[in-house]
């Protein structure tokens, strides 16, 4: 094998791990050198990390995976499993305990999980597999897909506490391995219980920085520098373990110094219920955070700005009938390196919505940002989430929707945009329905998305632009009220970047001629 061709290998890997940590074979051509136009084949391995769901007792957990049906050219066979990893519970004051004994907040110990008994085992493409979990010993999870398996496959996680302070519905899709995460939206103050969770996919130890910002910059922290993850391990730190200062509102940036890890932020208000804070989409000039419900009574942004420039951005909202500017709300200041807010209250006014942010002035800079949605009002209040989320390039896919209680918003920034929605198989059976939708430019069309016919179980859903229209951005919401509280979670759609481009390539031993 000459150095072009390993060359070429090497740089189809890099790719693969780009894009997700993706792994691909490239189709054999004899040869290499001269590139044409890349091909697009699926990916032939991924993974997922699923955090730790809750530390209540009583807590009722499941988790819903799937790959969805229809990848073309895929592998003829493959696997997807996810297995138990090690929990360590660390604070501030106590980093760096082992794989042999992971502390919990009793002082007890967390023991290895049987590694050779897959949790959950996913068997074809297109329907979903669901297991359950009860209390606070349910599992953080670790996770590979390969072969047909692999392209768009899809976890998430979804937890009900019916009582305490904490009480609310947190749903999670389960996240990829990388090195570089953005949380605007936490908090280290009294009421709230931030959790950032680390989860290692690999067979060797990762090392972590967590950054905390707030409204006058970076807070200061001497411990969140240097966290060990052990291999194949959960570490959850509370962020107000992190330093002395009590802010309402901070972002999160998570970084590795060696290794990657799947991230995320649990999220405990005393006064306001649960959720999961996923990461935002990269830092960009334009952002949009898809899926506002038509009902929320309480709506707040928190934005940073990630460069050495300040950022000025138009506030817009992308309703049913077009978009608008919120009347007090056009625009917000975002100082570099520090945390800003802007109270939307309800910004929606009885119809779904999405956020457009876009550069006011002419200066862009980048910009991460996130929502904080409230429904209900006084102790029956819940909160959920929105992360600005990047267009669906291809295809992307939510698990565990229910018969009721579905809500899927798709908003086109741009152009008019067609959408095809399918719906999977249940998982305790049922037959797939799809429909495809028009969105019109400037707008967020709000649906109850088709249901499977004949449902047992739950199902996912799977969104996929069709060609010719412009961007679109998507969300869901899943309602699950008890007792009177509006308990909901939402979870953005992101490509699931299935496919990956390869570059074709034929043999040129031209190239090694130097001329002599």
């Amino acid at each position: 094998m000459n150095r072009t061709t390993l060359s070429l290998i090497a740089a189809a890997t890099a790719l693969a791990a780009v894009t997700g940590f993706a792994a691909l074979t490239a189709p054999d051509t004899g040869g290499t050198a001269a590139a044409q136009s890349p091909a697009r084949l699926p990916v032939e391995r991924t993974s997922q990390l699923c955090p730790a769901p809750s530390v209540s007792d009583v807590a009722e957990t499941t988790y819903t995976s799937v790959t969805p049906a229809g990848t073309a050219g895929g592998a003829a066979d493959g696997s997807a499993e996810l297995t138990e990893s090690v929990v360590t519970l660390v604070d501030a004051a106590d980093e760096g305990a082992s794989d042999d004994k992971a502390k919990d907040g009793a002082g007890g110990t967390k023991k290895d999980p049987a590694k050779d008994k897959p949790f959950l085992t996913l068997k074809e493409p297109g329907r979903p597999v669901s297991v359950e979990a009860s209390g606070a010993e349910a599992p953080a999870l670790v996770g590979t897909a390969t072969g047909r398996l692999a392209p768009g496959w899809t976890t998430q996680q979804t937890t009900t506490v019916g009582v305490g302070d904490a009480r609310g519905v947190l749903g999670l899709s389960c996240t990829v391995p990388d090195t570089d995460f953005w949380f605007p939206g936490a908090s280290t103050e009294r009421s709230r219980q931030d959790y950032v969770h680390l989860t290692n996919p690999d067979d060797t130890a990762a090392v972590a920085d967590i950054e905390l910002y707030g409204k006058d910059g970076a807070v200061k922290s001497e411990v969140g520098e240097g966290i060990p993850v052990p291999a194949r391990s959960s570490v959850p730190v509370l962020l107000s373990t992190l330093t002395t200062s009590a802010e309402a509102d901070v972002t999160v940036h998570v970084t590795t110094r060696s290794g990657r890890v799947g991230a995320a932020v649990r999220v405990a208000d005393n006064a306001g219920g649960s959720d999961w804070l996923a990461s935002s989409a990269d830092p960009a000039s334009r952002l949009v955070l898809p899926g506002i419900p038509a009902d929320a009574t309480d709506v707040r942004l928190v934005a940073f700005a990630t460069g050495s420039d300040d950022a000025d951005l138009k506030v817009q909202l992308a309703g049913a009938d077009g978009t608008i500017t919120p009347a007090g709300s056009e625009s917000v200041h975002i100082k570099s390196r520090m945390t800003a807010t802007l109270e939307l209250a309800d910004i929606t006014k009885g119809q779904a919505g999405s956020l457009i942010l876009t550069p006011e002035g002419g200066h862009a800079a980048p910009v991460v940002a996130a929502l904080r949605v409230v429904r209900g009002k006084g102790e029956k209040r819940e909160i959920a989430f929105i992360p600005a989320t990047a267009p669906i390039a291809s295809r992307s896919t939510v698990a565990d929707n229910r018969a009721k209680g579905s809500t899927l918003s798709l908003t086109a920034p741009g152009a008019t945009a067609k959408v095809k929605v399918t719906a999977s198989a249940g998982t305790g059976g049922g037959e797939p329905a799809e429909k495809t939708y028009t969105v019109k430019g400037g707008t967020t069309l709000a649906v109850t998305p088709p249901v499977p016919g004949g449902l047992k179980g739950s199902y996912a859903l799977t969104v996929e632009p069709q060609p010719g229209g412009g961007p679109v951005h998507a969300a869901r919401t899943l309602a699950l009220p008890e007792d009177g509280i509006p308990m909901f979670t939402v979870q953005t759609l992101p490509d699931d970047r299935g496919t990956v481009s390869v570059p074709k390539a034929r043999e040129d031993l031209s190239i090694l001629d130097d001329g002599s």
